[in-house]
C-alpha cells in the first residue's frame, strides 16, 4: 500500500460509528478529498493522517455543485 493510500483510507468501522456532529446524521466518504461529507450539514470534514476531524470550524463548506 502506498503512503498516500495509507493517508486517504479510514477504518470503514470507524466510518460506520462517526455521525455529523451538528445533525447527527451519517457521513459519506470521499477518498479524493479524503473528507467525510454531510450532506444534511452541507459540509465536509477533513480526514488527517486517518484521523477524521469532526470540528464544524475545521469544516469546508460544501459548494452548490457538490
Amino acid at each position: 500500500m502506498s503512503e498516500a493510500t495509507r493517508k486517504s483510507d479510514i477504518d470503514p468501522k470507524l466510518l460506520e460509528m462517526l455521525a455529523c456532529p451538528l445533525t447527527k446524521g451519517p457521513l459519506k466518504w470521499d477518498v479524493q478529498k479524503s473528507e467525510l461529507v454531510s450532506k444534511a450539514a452541507r459540509l465536509a470534514y477533513p480526514v488527517r493522517d486517518g484521523i477524521p476531524i469532526m470540528l464544524p470550524s475545521e469544516a469546508r463548506q460544501l459548494g452548490d455543485d457538490e
